[in-house]
């Protein structure tokens, strides 16, 4: 393999930094109850992951992809055209709320294009073998997002849009997104639930957001039974419960699948510094997720792994979670090491715990109905 194709590719733009979440009282609307706060769905996380990745010198060693704007006709691949009307209009105004819980601001339909744009210029490097794997650190996020409005401060559905364009413009016929972000990936569920080409499967923290989605008996429906996996992990699930899941459902359940193309979506909420999260995993976590799918990924599919951005609200910790993963994405590790990892990996109950365990025995016992690649 020549070092071009053992490289990894990453998207991101200064627009992504400008997508404007208002003020709120935490993740909700403020009020006259309740004074307003800045929105944990900020740019300093992203921006402040882009300055450690600098100055540990992995930036350098990147091969930056330059993002695009999606098409209308493109957003249109999963959103309806009353929704993306609705969102223009919008940003052209003074913002307001896309759905539910997703802020507009000015200007954010144009770079909510950009996000899932940069995402589908990403999957074309990696295609294209322009770049081994990829990581778009892009903004707004998707993976909450529905086909007619806006979720979870998710504006399009980067990832499902990505999985259209495979389809379209690389004739890419199986995919699987795996998501460990702590809120369950509801976008990609509901996007392919009937489909047996895609699989989808989601960690995340047990019935958090959306309510009442994410269960572990969501196994997929008409032709599509078995080819949606949900592992909702109980609070204070730490690394020991990560790792398990990830060992004994993600790897077989994809292996099973054999996709011809790996989307993770990269969520470090599930940290044990989130303050919109209730788990326990640590930078060492994220390495160990990211390695095994780097891995399975040049197992299966030829290294065709592209992580998008979702979500985590520490700024100081998501650097940390975010240049573990990269450094796994690209086999560079720097002379960075992190500081809160002490505190963290020492905390109790960061081992498997008997209750993680029975979820995660139920959420394996799965496997064998997932869709088998066929012949």
């Amino acid at each position: 393999m020549s070092q071009l194709t053992r490289c990894t590719g990453f998207v991101c733009h200064e627009y992504y930094f400008w997508h404007h979440t208002g003020a709120s009282a935490g993740p909700l609307p403020y009020g006259l109850a309740v004074q307003p706060d800045a929105h944990p769905e900020s740019p300093a996380t992203k921006r402040r992951l882009l300055g450690l990745l600098d100055v540990a010198g992995l930036l350098a060693k990147l091969t930056r992809i330059e993002p695009r704007l999606a098409t209308e006709e493109e957003l249109r691949y999963f959103h309806t055209p009353d929704y993306i009307a609705r969102v223009e209009a919008m940003s052209k105004g003074i913002g307001g709320d896309a759905g539910e819980l997703t802020p507009i601001g000015t200007g954010s339909f144009h770079i909510a294009r950009l996000s899932a744009g940069g995402a589908m210029a990403a999957a074309d490097a990696v295609m294209a073998g322009e770049v081994r794997n990829a990581y778009a650190l892009i903004r707004p996020p998707g993976h909450h997002a529905e086909a007619d409005r806006g979720r979870g401060f998710c504006i399009f559905a980067n990832n499902v849009l990505v999985v259209h364009h495979l389809r379209r413009r690389h004739g890419v016929k199986r995919v699987a997104i795996v998501d460990w972000d702590v809120h369950h990936g509801n976008s990609q569920e509901g996007a392919f639930l009937q489909d047996p080409s895609v699989l989808t499967i989601s960690l995340h923290q047990d019935n958090y957001y959306p309510p009442q989605s994410g269960a572990l008996s969501q196994n997929g429906e008409g032709p599509g039974i078995g080819a949606n996996i949900n592992v909702p992990l109980p609070p204070g699930s730490g690394h020991g419960a990560y790792l398990d899941a990830w060992q004994r459902v993600v790897l077989p359940a994809v292996r099973r699948f054999r996709p011809e193309f790996i989307i993770a979506s990269s969520g470090f909420d599930g940290s044990a510094m989130d303050p919109l999260g209730r788990n326990m995993a640590t930078s060492e976590t994220y390495r160990a997720l990211a390695r095994m799918t780097a891995a399975l990924a040049d197992e299966l599919c030829g290294g065709r792994l592209l992580a998008l951005h979702e979500g985590g609200y520490s700024t100081a910790y998501v650097p940390f979670c975010g240049l573990a993963t990269l450094e796994e994405f690209c086999g560079i590790k720097t002379e960075f090491a992190d500081p809160y990892l002490p505190i963290f990996s020492g905390m109790g109950g960061q081992g498997l715990q008997p209750h993680q365990k029975s979820v995660i025995d139920s959420a394996a016992a799965l496997v064998e109905r997932v869709p088998a690649c066929p012949a």
